[in-house]
């Protein structure tokens, strides 16, 4: 938090944007009331460049070999196990919810969809003759399980060839952009994955 002076942007195309004229939003740790950082509100406008980004990388990104794909999502598991304490101070920070709940379900859980979906990209040519990737996939997150459920819809997502414009919940943005830097540094290539914040209009 402190590295980007608890302010953050969107990230789009493997680094940080902050557009200009933006409002704003502050989130909040709903335990003890305490301001964490301030986030931008993204425009339609933002939301084409974030796709434009992700339609770009869908053309090399779609035609890697499964296998290929699957190391880059066994990259970010192990990457998300190296910052395990890391996800799990913020996800409960952000979230409200208990260290234990953060620590022992929801983060392990986060590992494991990644290290399953690698196997599904590894069996794809195999197993899957004839499935294809669709293109830009759209996705928005609710509160409840912030990472968790980011997980639920990227990690297919990536594994199929698809690039990915993710919207977190307004009031639980943090890990959202934590994973993508986390995904940055885990190797995945820019556009493939990226985080518009805003509101749910």
């Amino acid at each position: 938090l402190d590295d980007h002076g608890r302010s953050f942007g969107h990230f789009i195309d493997g680094q940080w944007m902050k557009p200009s004229g933006r409002k704003t939003l502050d989130s909040f740790n709903p335990a003890t009331g305490e301001k964490i950082a301030t986030t931008i509100q993204g425009t339609q406008e933002d939301v084409e460049v974030a796709v434009k980004a992700a339609r770009k990388a869908y053309n090399s990104w779609s035609t890697l070999p499964g296998h290929v794909r699957a190391r880059h999502l066994y990259s970010i598991a192990r990457h998300i196990q190296k910052h395990a304490r890391l996800v799990s101070v913020l996800e409960s920070m952000d979230n409200g919810k208990s260290i234990r709940e953060s620590r022992d379900c929801d983060i392990p859980l986060v590992i494991r969809h990644l290290y399953h979906h690698a196997g599904w990209a590894q069996i794809m040519e195999t197993e899957m003759k004839g499935w294809t990737s669709l293109g830009v996939v759209a996705a928005i997150v609710p509160w409840n399980f912030p990472l968790m459920l980011l997980s639920w819809k990227v990690c297919p997502a990536l594994a199929m060839g698809n690039t990915v414009v993710l919207k977190p919940a307004s009031y639980t943005r943090m890990t959202a952009l934590l994973f993508a830097e986390i995904c940055t540094e885990a190797g995945l290539p820019p556009g493939v994955f990226n985080v518009v914040t805003g509101p749910g209009s």
